[in-house]
């Protein structure tokens, strides 16, 4: 009678095996499970046959299949490096938690065929010709920094805003002031972080306000298109499979619409191949906190998640329903 860990880890390869044919391409482990296969279990006379056995059958095993790993005869498996090594032959990732959330793990794009090293390479490259860049004279010569954009450059998702403002041009960050702070909460909602996706703006510079000492102004058609360039480049090097659009300038950015942003948002979009969510600016959430619209943005996010195969608990299906919460609530 095989021992009941070899019998779960039969079950969990099949399982896995099951969830690549239906075209998943991550899947949630929690990071007490991981802990718990960490714990090895007690050596097992049927475990020792089992694996002599399974040793051999993996030499036919097709190049394209999800073979069990190897395990030396008479050894204890470590249960989590087995089924780590199971899922790292199959194309199907895990999202493992950080400390603020989800991670989509290799999910983002290979930028362009490069390897990790030559993608990196050729962001910073692009980082330093922005930090540099003059192009918008007015622009340049406000300007405390040129925010760039943050996170994670093999990120799956990545969200696009309009402009840095104040906080944003002081410290060099995309969306750390008030509406960045809701933005942060709503990633945590979403189960991410802003570790695992990637901020941008459609502007690297704050519009500058003569004769204002506070305040925001939509950037012209003319900033936009001097400064989309570098973007695209972004997203290119970047790959991510979902792009979200944080309000209408966003929008007119990307895809040249001018439509209000009532009217785009929850409909799926494309942009240079990539699914693209237009919806609304957290500012914007600021400003009318009515439910009904906090829940239209969240039912964008719900969305995007689906679209990125991630787990969506009732709990978070409920936010800012009749009967669900605030994420801002103090």
């Amino acid at each position: 009678m095989p021992s009941k860990f070899a019998m779960l880890l039969d079950w969990t390869i099949g399982h896995l095996n099951e969830l690549k044919e239906q075209g998943h391409r991550f899947v949630h482990v929690h990071s007490e499970t991981l802990a718990a296969l960490r714990r090895q279990p007690a050596p097992d006379p049927h475990w020792t046959s089992q694996a002599a056995a399974r040793s051999s059958a993996q030499q036919s095993e097709p190049a394209d299949g999800a073979p069990l790993p190897a395990v030396s005869a008479g050894a204890a498996p470590d249960p989590a490096q087995a089924v780590q090594s199971t899922l790292a032959q199959a194309p199907i990732q895990v999202a493992g938690e950080s400390a603020g959330g989800w991670e989509l793990r290799g999910a983002g794009g290979t930028g362009g065929g490069r390897s990790r090293e030559e993608k990196a390479a050729a962001f910073e490259a692009l980082r330093k010709r922005v930090l540099a860049c003059v192009r918008c004279r007015n622009l340049a010569a406000a300007r405390r920094h040129v925010v760039f954009g943050a996170g994670d450059i093999d990120a799956a998702l990545m969200f696009v805003g309009e402009a840095p403002g104040m906080e944003e041009d002081q410290q060099g960050e995309p969306f750390v002031g008030a509406a960045g702070q809701l933005l942060t909460k709503i990633l945590q909602a979403m189960g991410l972080d802003r570790q695992s996706v990637y901020i941008g703006n459609i502007l690297k510079c704050r519009p500058d306000t003569p004769g204002q000492s506070s305040g925001n102004r939509k950037p012209t058609p003319s900033e936009m298109q001097t400064c989309v360039p570098f973007l695209e480049e972004q997203i290119d090097l970047i790959g991510p499979k979902v792009l979200v659009a944080l309000g209408a300038t966003a929008v007119e950015g990307l895809l040249g619409k001018t439509v209000g942003i009532t009217r785009l948002r929850g409909h799926w979009q494309t942009y240079r191949g990539i699914p693209l969510m237009p919806t609304f600016h957290p500012a914007y959430l600021l400003y009318n906190q009515a439910r009904t619209e906090r829940r239209k943005f969240w039912e964008d996010m719900l969305q995007v998640m689906e679209r990125l195969q991630m787990p969506i608990s009732k709990k978070q299906r409920a936010y800012f329903s009749a009967e669900g919460p605030f994420l801002t609530r103090r």
